[in-house]
């Protein structure tokens, strides 16, 4: 659920009951071993909580914690601390919370006052007819959804023949790329013929009965292995499909493949290797969701579903040129879906055009609340595919597209956007210290993750550089718990701050570099949805082939209905969207 290479600044983490902990087992265990009395042990306290602690250790942890006490408080504190640290090490003596179990709060991107409650319709999808199916094969698994769905339900194709053309690609092209973990190929033929009786028997469940699709393998599968793409989890079999599984398969999608992710979600490197982007083997699709990214963008699956914590999704389908739809928090539900940080992970769709993105989320939008999710909201999804987007307002800071990351290409979508209908108004974000928020992120990913950094198995994770995983929820053992708080307060005053945006300046939604300003940080933690898409190519060097480039629109809290009409209107003029990887 982390983009590969986002880059964190240098944070003082720590705290001095952390730390304290830390001198007290190790003065404890000299204790057991030695009559030699610790340097670290003084006078001991009235109370049968534990040993005092010497001032000198409070002090040291100060300047973690990044607070100052005066030599008087060190000493008041040295007598009672224990009491706090028998406290902490009280609760882990409770065996392991399982990864599902949430906290006993949950994170509404939902101000006081907004209300979601306009009248329902059934979304409504272009008619478009797309012609007859191709008679290469590869040019039907390169097909968008809506061409797929109209050729199935016309019965130009059935679903068992268009599974075995996506089976095919993920048996050959699929170790090329290393994204795919699990091949569901039973599964998937009994899915695929089941479809097939029903469709010819006039039951259509939808645009997405009979096309085949690939799963992030941090989504639970029953029966079959679900392995968050890590070592100590390779063997987990779950005995309940995940909740978008299940959906999915009501809409009569087949589920053909276990698609890689970064260990634990972070970056694309997994225990069966690294995977590769399709457009330049050379390079990664960036993570966490790379082989959703990758598998779609190489015409493995008809579409993907992958998950975003902090650019999962945007990152990925900004490096492999797919379309990647964020949902707004709690739209989908997570039930059934690893949890990284409970408070900001999200499920969505990864496919090859806007539209396609609109159908996937119709399918999963919780049409009721989830018990498996207790942040999973119930807010109906209204779109129609030939509204226009003439008219709407979509708000950008010039300075985004004047210095890096911004590039031409970014600049010219910018200039193509003018020219669609749509009015541009300029908008500006407060200076704030918006990489505040990544301290939320990063105790909730310890937290979720406790009994790997407990036993040591993270040090079985191939991946063991300074910014990866373990080295992570090491040190975020040492943030501050009143810091985490203070984070959550600023989490209040930036979605505040976000919703006075969209209002002081009448915007329907935001147009940026992908990677512009704080807005990932941001928008991940407020909730908002985003669609990133396909503008263009670059090419890094001339003995590298060109890569697909992309840009982002942000929308309102569960607005993803206007986002994508902007995005269809500017894929419209744009026409890059099919054009496909030379090297699959």
């Amino acid at each position: 659920m982390i983009p590969t290479g986002y880059s964190r600044r240098d944070f003082i983490l720590s705290s001095a009951v952390a730390l304290t902990t830390l001198h007290i087992a190790a003065a404890q265990q000299t204790q057991s071993s030695s009559a030699a009395p610790s340097p670290d042990i003084g006078p001991q306290p009235d109370s049968a909580s534990g040993p005092a602690i010497d001032p000198h250790i409070i002090e040291d942890a100060e300047r973690l914690a990044g607070i100052t006490f005066t030599p008087a408080e060190r000493q008041m504190m040295s007598h009672t601390i224990a009491e706090q640290v028998q406290m902490i090490r009280s609760r882990q003596k409770v065996s392991a919370f399982p990864n599902s179990l949430s906290p006993m709060f949950t994170f509404d991107p939902r101000l006081p006052g907004m209300s979601f409650s306009k009248p329902e319709f059934a979304p409504e999808w272009s008619q478009k007819d797309p012609g007859p199916i191709p008679t290469d094969d590869v040019d039907i698994a390169f097909a968008p959804l809506t061409s797929l769905s109209y050729w199935l339900r016309t019965r130009q194709i059935s679903s068992e023949r268009l599974t075995r053309i996506y089976l095919d690609r993920l048996k050959t092209i699929g170790p090329k790329l290393e994204a795919v973990i699990t091949l569901t190929e039973d599964l998937a033929m009994g899915q695929a013929r089941n479809a097939d009786r029903e469709i010819q028997g006039s039951r259509w469940r939808g645009p997405l009965h009979g096309v085949p699709w690939g799963a992030k393998d941090l989504l639970d599968t029953a029966g079959i292995a679900t392995t968050w793409g890590a070592e100590p989890y390779r063997n987990r079999v779950p005995d309940q499909d995940a909740s978008v599984v299940t959906l999915l398969a009501n809409a009569g999608a087949v589920l053909v493949a276990k698609l890689s992710l970064g260990a634990l979600a972070y970056d694309n490197i997994w225990f069966g290797g690294k995977t590769r982007n399709p457009w330049n083997l050379r390079q990664g699709p960036s993570g966490s969701s790379a082989g959703p990214a990758a598998a779609t963008a190489a015409g493995l699956v008809g579409f993907s579903i992958g998950s975003e914590t902090l650019g999962s999704i945007v990152s990925p389908c900004m490096r492999c040129g797919t379309t990647g739809l964020r949902p707004t928090f709690g739209r989908v539900s997570r039930g059934g879906a690893m949890a990284l940080s409970w408070t900001m992970d999200k499920l969505g769709p990864i496919t090859r055009t806007v539209e396609d993105a609109m159908m996937v989320l119709s399918a999963i939008n919780n049409t009721a609340r989830d018990p498996r999710d207790p942040a999973s909201l119930a807010v109906p999804l209204r779109f129609r595919a030939s509204t226009s987007a003439r008219g709407l307002r979509v708000g950008y800071d010039p300075a985004w597209f004047k210095s890096d990351p911004a590039n031409d290409l970014d600049r010219a979508t910018l200039a193509q956007l003018s020219r669609t209908g749509v009015n541009l108004s300029e908008i500006e974000l407060p200076d704030w210290p918006y990489d505040a928020l990544l301290t939320i992120l990063f105790c909730e990913a310890a937290a979720a993750f406790e009994d790997l950094t407990r036993t040591n198995l993270d040090d079985s994770l191939t991946w063991q550089e300074p910014q990866a995983w373990p080295n992570t929820f090491r040190q975020s053992w040492f943030i501050p718990g009143i810091e985490l708080i203070q984070a959550f307060r600023f989490r209040r005053q930036v979605c505040q701050m976000m919703a006075d945006l969209f209002s002081a300046y009448k915007i329907d939604a935001i147009i940026a570099p992908s990677f512009a300003a704080s807005l990932l940080t941001i928008t991940n933690n407020t909730g908002h949805p985003s669609l990133t898409l396909r503008t263009g190519f670059l090419q890094d060097s001339s003995d590298e082939p060109e890569t697909p480039h992309g840009i982002t629109l942000i929308g309102n809290l569960f607005d993803e209905a206007t986002l994508c009409r902007i995005g269809m209107e500017l894929e419209h003029q744009l026409q890059v969207w099919n054009r496909r990887p030379s090297l699959v």
